[in-house]
């Protein structure tokens, strides 16, 4: 075993400097807490850093989601496709809605959803696609379009919003991807709606939090589109506090009943310092992605690969694969590596081995290539406040393990 003194390392801590609670403090001292200047703006500053005309900031990418998923007037009767090989809250949100959950496969020994399945699983009734942008990589967004495009045929408006695409709807779940980029496109600018997450693991947090935006479409009316998040976000409520608070300017009307999930100016406070902070947070996390490739790959450890010629990932996660083990094996692996005070994870139990969704009717013999990412997947530590040395400590640490037990 190591002779090296034992550290500790979190898996995913919020790299959180003075200026955040200055940024905070002056939030507090302003007399703006909920939605407000601050939240307006670092909207503003996210529409900027995407590339497209509106940001709409919410309380978390789950929100956004569901939503979206709302305004488009998706519901019962409709089916909405998505990745078996997610999180929770990319499914859930379609059941919230009530709308028919559709899980795809993942292609062999890929985090990416087999696409040719995914062509298969279009039916007339299929309103929405979800892809999951893991770990921060873009999807293939050609392959999916092409796909829509080819069963265009099938597809069915039911409102005037979604006549005006005329096809099934592209809404990521991009709640790793914020600045990642495909193709010389950044990620918001691709998918028709895309949805991003600062929840305090994220590259950028506001504590809780989340946007959706949409890529500049022909004919999308910005503006409303703009107003129904706010109308869905805040009650349906004609104005909001901000609007409210002008004197004199008290009434105000309820349009539907609806729901509460603003983003507040305190967390808008902390993510406009982060948003500041973010390219050398980006330049960082290519640092020490660069650190785990140059050393584990050496032993068969194969990783998603985050960089290439045309795409270059928010660098969020690092997926390691170790060959030939089993569940049970992977989870004796996380204990060890705990015992050496190095925190991991795994990214992701697929959905069809929850409860929730056995329940639903899900097994998962129909998702064998995500059960096999699954079995032997370990995400390691990668975040910000890693230093080289505890880059090499980490894959020291488990170098030795998989020696002492035979796997490489």
């Amino acid at each position: 075993m190591l002779d090296t003194k034992v550290r500790n390392i979190p898996f995913s801590p919020p790299d959180i400097t003075d200026s955040e609670v200055e940024e905070v403090i002056k939030a507090m001292r302003s007399g703006w807490i909920t939605t407000g200047p601050r939240t307006k703006e670092f909207e503003r500053k996210i529409a900027e850093y995407v590339g497209v005309n509106k940001a709409v900031c919410l309380n978390s990418a789950t929100a956004s989601m569901e939503l979206t998923l709302r305004i488009l007037g998706i519901g019962p009767g409709d089916e909405v496709i998505t990745s078996a090989y997610t999180y929770t809250a990319t499914a859930s949100v379609i059941d919230h809605i009530g709308a028919k959950i559709v899980l795809v496969d993942t292609s062999p020994d890929s985090f990416e959803m087999d696409y040719s399945k995914l062509a298969s699983a279009i039916t007339k009734d299929t309103k929405a696609i979800i892809p999951v942008d893991l770990a921060g990589k873009m999807c293939d967004y050609d392959a999916i379009f092409e796909i829509i495009e080819s069963k265009k045929n099938l597809f069915k408006a039911s409102n005037e919003l979604q006549k005006l695409f005329n096809r099934v709807i592209v809404m990521t779940d991009a709640a790793h991807a914020f600045g990642a980029t495909r193709n010389k496109m950044n990620c918001g600018q691709v998918a028709d709606f895309t949805c991003f997450s600062f929840h305090a693991v994220k590259n950028l947090t506001t504590a809780e939090g989340g946007a959706v935006v949409w890529r500049n479409f022909r004919g999308l009316d910005d503006e409303w589109l703009y107003k129904q998040y706010m109308l869905y976000s805040l009650h349906g409520q004609s104005k909001d506090a901000l609007a409210k608070s002008q004197k004199g300017s008290w009434e105000y009307d309820i349009i539907y009943p609806a729901y509460k999930c603003n983003m507040t100016d305190i967390s808008a406070g902390i993510g406009l310092i982060q948003l500041e902070r973010y390219e050398d947070s980006l330049k960082r996390r290519r640092q020490i992605i660069k650190l785990y490739n140059e050393i584990l790959q050496k032993y068969v450890i194969s990783s998603l690969q985050h960089f290439g010629d045309d795409f270059s990932s928010s660098g969020h996660l690092y997926l390691a694969r170790i060959p030939g083990i089993c569940v049970e094996e992977r989870n004796e692996i996380i204990i060890e590596m705990a015992k050496m005070g190095v925190a991991c994870n795994v990214h992701y139990k697929p959905l069809p081995l929850f409860t929730a969704y056995k329940n639903l009717g899900f097994e998962i013999r129909n998702y064998q290539n995500a059960y096999k990412l699954y079995e032997n997947e370990i995400s390691l530590p990668l975040h910000t406040l890693l230093s080289d040395e505890d880059v090499d400590y980490i894959c020291k640490c488990l170098i030795d393990i998989l020696k002492n037990n035979h796997k490489i």
